[in-house]
């Protein structure tokens, strides 16, 4: 039951279909970075990167490299979208985009995680089998069908990312519309809708329609009865959310997803009007079924584990952020940050405050005032400028911080010295103060 479930083969198109949105997405999210100043910003000015932990050696290449990157990058994703080499290509970008990924966190985003994880999946999809470059200088690899499991990793993919996002926002703040009352805050200026964006009526639909949309849209999604109306409202939700918080390619990438739900007779008299329907129901087993069963269960196994770690570590994640990368928390706060790093000579006992500006880009210096883990780094970074200098140092953080327009609450023990505390990733880190503590 299991094999027939999994390695039934179905038709291809709506994969087909989707490499070439998914290539020409990527190439324009790769250039549009450099044409918008983003890798400017965030990968070109800054002296050094907060990466992930762990991964404090993946820093940009200096002076203008970072251009060159993005533009191979680029043309990765357009072979992707042209199914030349595909393989290698995808590859070659998931690698690329992984690695600019970890090696900053100033403009952390679950969008930027999605499609790493996307990137990485596409390399084991067979994805170029039809309508590539491949096919024409191979014409041995052209098939019509695909096995079902490659359309069953992206729609449960999508249900772990939508449903943790939905559960996320079931929160007093979310729920009394505090949230979302700053988030339009900020859009007031947009012309024509800017004044709308501000109605209370409509911070409530918004609040109330996000919960349900992403934690309903997979199952309506499957529903057939359902099908239509759920990509109808998917289409308003996503063009919503590109028109006012400028996100960039994802909504379309989103929309793109709807492609693995529909009929293939509807994609290919869409996209592909000379691709024959695939209609057998054949099983194929592969050499390799164990290895790929063990591969996605751990995949998916760490996808399911990983939002829930928040739960097991002390104190609220909205207040410590421990557990909130990688965990579908998208949009949920807002957070701002009165900061101030006191460096204290060892050897001299004299004490002086860190001018930021001296260090850190204006996007650098809002994470190191708001985020634990980012402040404890630049306090590492600190340390390990003046131990390059001959000098021995202490680092002490006042920090107050207000989340949803709290008042300021003092978030790091002043009395610490981290440069002698440990980050621990799965569990409390006791230099910062309970959340009820002013």
């Amino acid at each position: 039951m299991l094999n027939k479930w999994l390695f039934k083969n179905i038709d291809n198109s709506a994969l087909i279909v989707f490499r070439i949105i998914f290539g020409l997405l990527c190439f324009l999210e790769s250039v549009g970075a450099i044409f918008t100043g983003w890798v400017k910003k965030t990968l070109v000015e800054p002296e050094f990167t907060f990466s992930f932990i762990g991964f404090e050696w993946l820093q940009p290449f200096p002076g203008n490299a970072m251009y060159f990157y993005y533009v191979i990058m680029g043309i990765f994703a357009l072979f992707i979208m042209i199914g030349y080499k595909y393989r290698l290509s995808a590859l070659c970008f998931a690698f690329m985009w992984a690695a600019t990924y970890l090696m900053q966190k100033s403009s952390y985003n679950n969008h930027y995680y999605l499609l790493m994880l996307l990137s990485s999946m596409m390399v084991f999809l067979p994805a170029h089998k039809y309508a590539s470059i491949d096919v024409k200088l191979n014409p041995k690899i052209k098939s019509f069908s695909m096995p079902h499991w490659c359309r069953l990793i992206i729609v449960f993919q999508l249900f772990i990312v939508y449903t943790y996002a939905s559960i996320a926002k079931l929160y007093p703040d979310w729920l009394d519309t505090s949230v979302m009352e700053i988030l339009m805050k900020s859009k007031e200026h947009y012309m024509l809708v800017g004044d709308m964006l501000q109605q209370k009526w409509l911070h409530y639909i918004l609040a109330y329609g996000g919960i349900l949309f992403d934690g309903l849209i997979v199952p309506l999604l499957l529903f057939k009865p359902t099908r239509k109306y759920a990509f109808m409202s998917s289409i308003f939700f996503h063009l919503f959310n590109s028109i006012v918080f400028q996100i960039g390619i994802f909504p379309y990438l989103s929309l793109a997803f709807t492609l693995f739900f529909f009929e293939p007779e509807i994609i290919q008299k869409l996209f592909l009007k000379k691709k024959p329907i695939y209609k057998s129901d054949d099983v194929a087993i592969p050499k390799f079924k164990k290895p790929l069963l063990v591969l996605f269960s751990i995949y998916f196994l760490v996808q399911i584990g990983l939002p829930l770690r928040h739960h097991f570590i002390e104190d609220d994640v909205l207040w410590t952020e421990e557990g909130h990368r990688l965990s579908w928390r998208m949009m949920l706060r807002s957070k701002s940050g009165r900061t101030n790093y006191i460096i204290k000579n060892k050897d001299s006992g004299k004490s002086f405050t860190v001018n930021l500006n001296d260090y850190l880009t204006t996007k650098q210096q809002r994470s190191a005032s708001t985020k634990p883990d980012v402040i404890w780094q630049f306090a590492q970074h600190l340390k390990q400028e003046f131990q390059n200098k001959g000098q021995e140092i202490a680092v002490y953080v006042d920090c107050k911080i207000s989340i949803n327009g709290k008042p300021y609450k003092t978030l790091i023990n002043r009395e610490v010295d981290l440069t002698n505390a440990e980050w621990n990733a799965f569990k409390h880190n006791n230099w910062i103060l309970p959340s009820k503590e002013d």
